[in-house]
Order: structure tokens, then sequence, then C-alpha cells
């Protein structure tokens, strides 16, 4: 009996890639691939038109409205990777912080209520930056390889020199943002448990790849190389002022392959809640982003601004070892490939950057 997966966010960078991975991963006989999108993001559309040519089902509708949810009908499960990913949202505007509730918090209501409705799994995409600002804003560093890696006795409980892992704290301050994931978590967790359907979280790493519409709080390797590409404005900002600080990336090819086995599985002991991330060994410093397009691309001048932006860290870095040791799971797409493909489709585009403001 062919079973439904649902996807928010499917005209995203993310939802979008995950849509494809399972469409090529499953015949149609045994798995239908739809998806919602409200196609608030520019450039979305781009992605609409691909999926549709793969035979994807693709409905302009917004998680936040629940006559557009109660309308998706019958699913077996639901991807939710709709959400507004920056940890800066919600600041900055009179209304932000209300649009970044209902956008990553009601909007997970709505989806779960659906799911209890008709007894649908859910798999949340969370993000890092749940865990706690202070101890990693804190974080002795120094440079090595220009790149911050934290000194061996300064780490706190949950931190290792492989990156931040479940174990780590979630108190507040996390930012507006990342409290709306965490909320979105633990509300996922109790209405799997009181309704009795599967629910599944995972908390993602930066993700990275070509076609993705990269900006400087969100999709930051995206955005550095496409920006030196198109010789628009860099700049290191904040720490010491070079660019040493470092984020980890994950294609979302690789995160597809462990829900491919997600969606196969119902929960017994294993644990709900995973980082799932390329880890230290696809880390990579705003530096050594430099380095690597000086090398193909030429010089491209990069300001500094000594001023570090709110809730930033010099590294954030996942441990995916828990994820790795239940699922039999790891990344296998690596950081010089995910820059390879960003840098091979940015030289196909002549104003990426632009297109996506």
């Amino acid at each position: 009996m062919t079973k439904t997966i649902l996807i928010t966010g499917i005209c995203g960078f993310v939802g979008s890639q995950i849509a494809t991975a399972f469409r090529q991963h499953y015949s149609a006989n045994e798995f239908s691939i739809r998806g919602v999108d409200n196609l608030s993001r520019r450039g979305s559309w781009l992605n609409c038109e691909r999926l549709a040519e793969l035979d994807i089902d693709v409905q302009h509708a917004d998680i936040r409205c629940q006559s557009d949810v109660a309308a998706i009908g019958q699913v077996d499960w639901i991807i939710d990777a709709a959400a507004n990913p920056s940890v800066v949202a919600g600041i900055g505007t009179e209304h932000g912080s209300r649009q970044l509730l209902e956008s990553n918090l009601t909007g997970t209501v709505n989806l779960l209520e659906h799911c209890k409705r008709h007894r649908a799994g859910f798999i949340h995409l969370s993000t890092s930056r749940v865990y706690s600002i202070p101890a990693l804003a804190d974080l002795s560093v120094e440079v090595e390889s220009d790149a911050f890696r934290p000194t061996n006795d300064s780490c706190p409980a949950g931190v290792t020199e492989n990156g931040i892992s479940e174990q780590y704290s979630t108190a507040a301050p996390i930012s507006l943002y990342g409290a709306t994931k965490l909320a979105s978590e633990q509300l996922a967790l109790e209405y799997g448990y009181a309704f009795g359907f599967p629910v599944w979280i995972n908390r993602c790493g930066v993700m990275a790849g070509a076609g993705q519409f990269g900006k400087a709080d969100q999709g930051i390797f995206a955005f550095w190389l496409h920006s030196w590409k198109e010789n628009q404005p860099l700049r290191y900002i904040g720490f010491d002022g070079r660019g040493h600080q470092v984020r980890d990336c994950l294609h979302p090819r690789d995160l597809s392959r462990l829900l491919f086995k997600q969606i196969k599985t119902l929960p017994n002991k294993q644990p709900r809640i995973i980082n799932v991330s390329g880890g230290v060994q696809s880390a990579r410093s705003l530096r050594q982003l430099s380095h690597w397009c000086e090398d193909r691309w030429g010089v491209h001048l990069v300001a500094v601004d000594p001023v570090p932006r709110q809730f930033d860290l010099p590294w954030m870095v996942l441990d995916h070892s828990l994820a790795s040791t239940t699922w039999d799971w790891q990344p296998e797409i690596t950081a010089d490939q995910i820059l390879d493909e960003i840098g091979d489709f940015a030289e196909t585009q002549s104003d990426w950057i632009k297109t996506s403001r």
C-alpha cells in the first residue's frame, strides 16, 4: 500500500533537496511525495518548478493557517522543514518576534494537531541553536590553521573537541529563534507520547549545497562563496576580526539518508533527539572559506567589523556520535565536495546573491 510523506517548506533549499532525494530513493508505488510551501522566500518558485518536473505534488499553503493545514488531508508522515531559520529573527522589527513565533511555533502546533487527527508520524528538523549561548560565547579558543578550536581545559559539560553533544545545556538564553525550535521539540515529543504517533527530532548543523539562497545569518557557506564570486561585499564580523569563527556543514542529501531510516522505524529505546551534522571533519572558518575562494576565483577584499552580531559564537560544531551509534549513520559528502558543488553552481549564475535578497 502506498504511503504518503508530506514535506513542509518543500520549496526551500532543504525541503526541496529532501523531496528530490525521496523521489530518487523510493518508487511512487512505495511512497507518494507531497509538499506545501507559502512561497514567501524569494526564489522559492524556482524549486517549485523543478519539483513539478519530478511529479511531486506541491501545494501553496501556510502552516500558520489551520484551514490550510486541514486541507492537506490524510498523510502517513510529516517532515517539518518549514521555519524561519535565522538566529537573529524576531529582533529589530516591531512585529518580528510575533511573526517568528507564529511561523516556527504556531505552525508546528497545527502540524502536530494534524498528526494527532490522522495518526501520522512526525519528523522535526530542529537546529544547533537550541543550545545555551553564554558558555559557548565564553568558550576559550585558540587559532589553529586559521580557525578557532576550543582549548582542551575549557570545555563545559557536554562539549568536547569533537563538538557539542545532546548532553549540553539548553537553558536560556538561546535566542528567540532557538526558543521556538526548543519549544517545538518538546511539544512534538509530548504530542507523540500523549496521542501515540512516532516522533523524531533532528538537531541539524549548518545546511549547505548548490542552489541554496545563503545569507550572512543563515546558509553562510553558500553566501560566502556566491558573494566572493559575484564581487559582493563581505565582512569578518566580531571576535578577532580575522574570520576565525567556525561552523560545520551538512548536505541535505546526507540528512535524507537518515530520514529514510526514521520513517521505516517505530520508536522503541532509541533516543528521540539527536544531532545531525557534518561534525568536526566538516568544520570550516570564514578565513578558510576565503582561502578556498581566493584559490578558485582570485583576490577579494573582505572588510572588518569589530562589533559582534547578537547571539554569534566563535565555534559552533555539533557532535553527531549519537546519531552514528543509534542509526549507523555517517555524513558521506565531505566539506570539500560541498564547496566544489556550490562553486560549480556559482559559476553558472551571474547574480545569485541579488536574486536571494
